[in-house]
Formats: structure tokens, sequence, C-alpha cells
């Protein structure tokens, strides 16, 4: 088959595929920056109890394999049970793996703020967790853009490791395609093409979001 009548075929299929891993990475970004950011925050007021196990969470998902993660929640959890939809484990999956990496990236972006910051919080007679909303956590948010964005990035790549559970991303729907054209080179290009413009998308935004949230001076 010549190139362009293939890539006429295939447009559809991976446009709407790209949807579907737009949702995914968009979804799984938004819920994994909420249980992050509540990760994050038992960690830096150390928590009893609940800091140690947000710390163990953090440990297992960043020293694990997302594609094991995917497997355990799709066709682990229902040995137990717990039984969820494709995409609802696909989501979920990705939700729990870049949640633990964004705790890390806001805890760190928190650690680099100065002693300072807290001391002049206390002197103001905030309690420590009001200097931590009101003082530190503006400040750390602009730093912690940069690794943000990153992840948002990576996850749109992870998202093709959902492929596994059946799921119609941009790879299993290239995978689909391949299979009945026999075309596979120029496929996977076109499809790490629809990445890569994905990819410099959002790396605009983070620019933006960059020079907004950007210190004055």
């Amino acid at each position: 088959m010549e190139l362009l009548p293939l890539l006429q075929l295939a447009a559809p299929v991976m446009l709407r595929a790209t949807g579907y891993t737009l949702f995914f990475a968009v979804s799984a970004m938004v819920l994994g920056l909420a249980l992050g950011t509540l990760v994050a925050l038992l960690r830096v007021l150390r928590v009893p109890v609940l800091a140690q196990l947000a710390r163990l969470y953090v440990s297992i998902f960043r020293g694990t394999p997302l594609l094991v993660q995917v497997f355990i929640v799709y066709y682990g959890l229902p040995s137990i049970g717990i039984e969820f939809s494709p995409v609802t484990a696909g989501i979920l999956a990705l939700t729990l793996n870049v949640a633990a990496y964004l705790s890390e990236s806001l805890r760190g972006a928190v650690s680099g703020i100065g002693q300072g910051q807290w001391l002049a919080g206390t002197s103001l007679g905030l309690t420590h967790v009001q200097t931590l909303r009101y003082v530190v956590a503006p400040q750390a948010l602009r730093t912690a853009v940069p690794s943000l964005s990153n992840s948002l990035i990576s996850l749109i790549k992870d998202t093709s490791l959902v492929s596994v559970i059946a799921v119609t991303e941009l790879m299993l729907a290239t995978k689909e395609l391949i299979s009945t054209t026999f075309q596979p080179f120029p496929l996977y290009l076109a499809a790490a093409g629809v990445y890569w413009v994905l990819s410099l998308l959002f790396e605009q935004v983070q620019r933006v979001l960059e020079k907004r949230l950007a210190f004055p001076g």
C-alpha cells in the first residue's frame, strides 16, 4: 500500500485513539496531582503513622514497573474480589504511579524553601499548617512547575502501556492497523510522531506556566 492512502486510512483511527490517550493522561494527571499533594502533605507535616504509610506507598510505586502495576490492578485485584473495567483500571494504575512521582516533586519543592520563610510565618502568628498554605506552598508550586510538567509529558508516553489490557489508545490502535495493513514501519513512525507532537504541545504549556508563575525580577 502506498504511503498517502495508508495514512488516509490510518488517520481517523489514530486521531480517535489519540483522544483516548489524552483522556487517560489528563485524567490520571488531575487525579494523580490531588493524590500526590495529599501524600506530600502527609510527609511534610510528618503525620504519625500516615507519613510512614505514604513513604512506603511512594517507595513501592516508584520502585516497581508501571506495566506490573497495570497487571496487578486489572488482573490481580479480581482474585480478591475487586474488579475494574479496562478504562478504570488503566486510569487507576496511571494515577497511582504518577502520584508517587508528583508527591516527591512537591515535597522536594517544599523542602527547597528556606527555613526563613517558615520563621517568617511563625513571626506573623501563623500556625505551621497556615505557614505551609499561605507562605511556603505558593513559592514551592512555582519551583515545582517544570517537574510537574515533565511528569505529564512522561505520562502521555506511559499511556501506551494500558494497551496490554485491551484499551484502544494510540499504541493499540496502531497495532490493530498494522495487523490489517502489514505496514509496521510507517505506522509506528506515525504513532511516534503523534506522541512527539503531544509532548511539544505540553512543553509549550509548561513554558507559559513557568513565565506566569515566575518570581518577579
